[in-house]
């Protein structure tokens, strides 16, 4: 069972003790992303969580902090997302303090150094050319512009790549001062520990008050769309990444576990409908995957698949057959039985892990603002009924809600826009 405490700055301490490991994970989530952000700082978020490797008063440079961890051979990253992002070490039990220290340090005392600020712009550019030139990663950023458009949800985590070049440390200092407060984080540790440790530790190293009390908001979208959008990326490509998706429920709406369902069902393992009919059967595609992103506001449904570039016609329509056969016939008892099985299953072994254990009750607190336990979560799901399956199916899958995003060798929209109908 998990605990749930707040220090008195208003840090909220999430306690997972998992006894079947000897590792420990130390994880910090704060609430502050890409959708936080205004045109002129679209990146900073990401530019931030680059820096904070870069150097603090005790430890002045990146390899300071990276050889103490390499030392204990620990496992540590950090990632930005449009609405969180998070820092994280993993190590042996008995080095749990050392994760404390280095996270603190990094958190509180970055010097943001101007060389390094310099130094690291050539390197999220080129982060950022590796995405452009890779069309299975970059297909995620184009369709989410093609669903929210130019809502900061529609942005690109990364940013544009003036702004990471012009930005200044001034701009980038304020942004972390104004969001990296204790009373915005919430402080996971998942592992082998004791508790009385852990509390006195997370008093010790992130125990100091909190400057501002504001909380920083971010721009609520709502999407009226009534027709069907085509965005292309013109590239010359063999391959085709396509991504068709609808606009879908936000985080907290319960609902979310109907759809979940449903896209496994149709998209969610190599038993789905979407991967037997398209690939198998067809033999039309490499990858063809359903993927279910949720938001505090609202959220995505995509069917994401690489497809011959000479059979992309005929790929598109089989897909949207599937998703007319479930609007209209929704799915059998036997389907429904196996994905909640697969579900059950997954998280079962996702579990298994203390640091995606720490990003199980971490993100559940930071977004959705209250936990479900593992027991819990499998419960909503063996809830889910054919009803719910079929009755989240018509509400999201709707003709004038498509969103189409491809990168290939194609410049007419028109031609694929007329196949949207569902």
């Amino acid at each position: 069972m998990h605990q749930s405490s707040k220090l008195k700055n208003g840090l909220r301490l999430i306690l997972a003790p998992l006894t079947e490991t000897k590792a420990v994970t130390v994880l910090v989530l704060l609430p502050v992303g890409s959708r936080y952000e205004t045109k002129k700082i679209n990146g900073v978020s990401h530019f931030v969580e680059h820096l904070l490797f870069k150097g603090t008063a005790k430890r002045p440079t990146s390899l300071d902090i990276t050889k103490e961890l390499d030392a204990v051979g620990a496992e540590y990253n950090a990632f930005t997302g449009k609405d969180h992002t998070g820092y994280y070490i993993k190590v042996a039990a008995e080095r749990i303090e050392l994760a404390f220290d280095i996270l603190s340090d990094m958190l509180f005392n970055s010097t943001f150094d101007q060389a390094e600020i310099d130094k690291e712009r050539g390197v999220i550019i080129e982060e950022i050319n590796m995405y452009n030139d890779n069309p299975l990663i970059h297909l995620g950023g184009l369709f989410e512009q093609t669903i929210f458009g130019n809502h900061p949800l529609g942005w690109l985590i990364s940013g544009p790549k003036q702004v990471i070049k012009t930005v200044s440390r001034q701009q980038i200092v304020a942004y972390k001062q104004q969001h990296y407060q204790p009373h915005n984080i919430v402080l996971t540790v998942a592992g082998n520990f004791k508790t009385n440790t852990v509390k006195r530790l997370a008093n010790q190293y992130f125990g100091l008050a909190s400057k501002t009390k504001n909380k920083k908001s971010f721009k609520k979208i709502q999407i009226r769309q009534s027709q069907p959008r085509v965005n292309i990326l013109y590239k010359d490509t063999q391959q085709v990444q396509l991504g068709l998706g609808f606009p879908a429920f936000e985080t907290a709406n319960p609902k979310i576990f109907a759809l979940y369902v449903l896209a496994v069902i149709l998209g969610g393992n190599m038993s789905s409908r979407l991967f037997i009919n398209v690939r198998e059967k067809h033999g039309l595609a490499y990858y063809i995957r359903t993927d279910l992103s949720t938001y505090h506001d609202t959220g995505n449904f995509l069917v994401q698949a690489g497809l011959d570039r000479k059979r992309i016609k005929e790929a598109l329509v089989l897909i949207i057959a599937e998703l007319q056969d479930i609007k209209a016939n929704g799915v059998t008892p036997k389907e429904l039985r196996a994905a909640k099985d697969f579900l059950k299953g997954k998280l079962i072994l996702d579990l298994e892990d203390s640091e995606n254990i720490a990003d199980w009750y971490g993100k559940q607190v930071l977004l959705l603002g209250k936990t479900y336990t593992p027991a819990e979560r499998l419960k909503k799901i063996s809830a889910v009924s054919l009803f719910d399956v079929a009755t989240v199916a018509k509400e999201i899958f709707q003709s004038k809600h498509f969103n189409l995003a491809m990168i290939g060798p194609f410049k007419n929209s028109a031609e694929f826009k007329k196949l949207l109908k569902l």
